[in-house]
């Protein structure tokens, strides 16, 4: 019987950090470059029950197998789902959305940017990302393409990281001591000015914008404030986007976010039920308990 309870309560607490990982996506709803997350659950191993035989014939170690049983399930992670969001278009030159589809050799991405071989490996979809320093100078990844200057002609996102150009230094946009806010960026992330001439950056060459293409953005962690990284065994997931692949920075755009709210309420609503459905037996064991220690003990 307690079995049953500590199943109940594993699912309840699944089904809530599921709650959670929904609505935390509706909440960003309007967040540029926000990927949704998906809760994966994963039940604990299967059991093998056994019964010893308690009689004298037979080897002493002998025995019958009753059968299998469950012991409940976890909320094994939460999964960014890297479809690509719509554009929207801001007109605001300081604003920047990637548009990625990057290729592997023999593979054929779906449109949630997986594939399945004809030997059940699995290959997920490359993705490009905006390069940015925060305030620490730790190398992070991003989507949400809003950016500003701040005083000294530095390229920063809306948390005041910087954003790192293609040399791995800050991009700095300065005329003498003027900020530089007429520009253009073509769809490598190269700066230009309105004639088409390229910007050049502090060591003379032309400036660009870094964008980094992470092999399985799948090993990003979440960050908070649309950021992410890569843990140290993985660092070389990541690597500078090449003349090959498949990316196209737009100016006076930014990526919405790729959550469709219309099935979040549906998952949240179905996350509800499961949680209450596992309330609803674990109150049926205590009242089971309860009668088994007051009623069924008494006589």
């Amino acid at each position: 019987m307690l079995r049953g309870l500590y199943t109940a309560a594993s699912g309840m607490i699944a089904q809530q950090r599921k709650h959670d990982i929904v609505t935390n996506n509706i909440a960003n709803l309007n967040t540029p470059g926000f990927k949704g997350g998906n809760g994966i659950n994963r039940s604990f191993p299967e059991v093998l029950i056994e019964r010893t035989r308690d009689d004298n014939s037979g080897p002493a170690a002998a025995t019958r197998t009753v059968g299998r049983i469950h012991t409940g399930v976890l909320a094994e992670e939460n999964v960014s789902l890297h479809a690509q969001g719509d554009l929207q278009e801001t007109n605001n030159p300081f604003d920047f959305a990637l548009v990625s589809n990057i290729q592997v050799p023999g593979a054929r991405f779906d449109s949630s940017g997986k594939y399945v071989d004809e030997n059940g490996e699995r290959v997920i979809q490359p993705q490009a990302f905006f390069t940015i320093q925060n305030a620490a100078g730790d190398t992070r990844y991003s989507l949400n393409g809003k950016f500003s200057l701040d005083v000294n002609g530095r390229m920063i996102d809306s948390e005041g990281n910087q954003v790192l150009g293609s040399d791995g230094q800050p991009i700095v946009l300065m005329d003498g001591n003027t900020p530089v806010t007429n520009f253009r960026i073509t769809r490598d992330g190269q700066f230009t000015n309105v004639d088409g001439r390229p910007i050049n950056g502090a060591n003379g060459q032309p400036l660009t914008m870094m964008i980094t293409r992470v092999e399985d953005p799948n090993l990003l962690i979440r960050e908070g404030n649309g950021l992410y990284r890569l843990s140290e065994e993985n660092q070389a997931m990541a690597q500078q986007a090449g003349g090959q692949d498949q990316f196209e920075v737009r100016q006076g755009f930014v990526e919405r976010s790729n959550v469709d709210a219309g099935q979040s309420m549906v998952d949240m609503m179905s996350a509800l039920r499961a949680y209450e459905a596992n309330q609803k037996m674990i109150q049926f064991y205590d009242k089971s308990m309860e009668k088994a220690a007051n009623d069924v003990g008494r006589v």
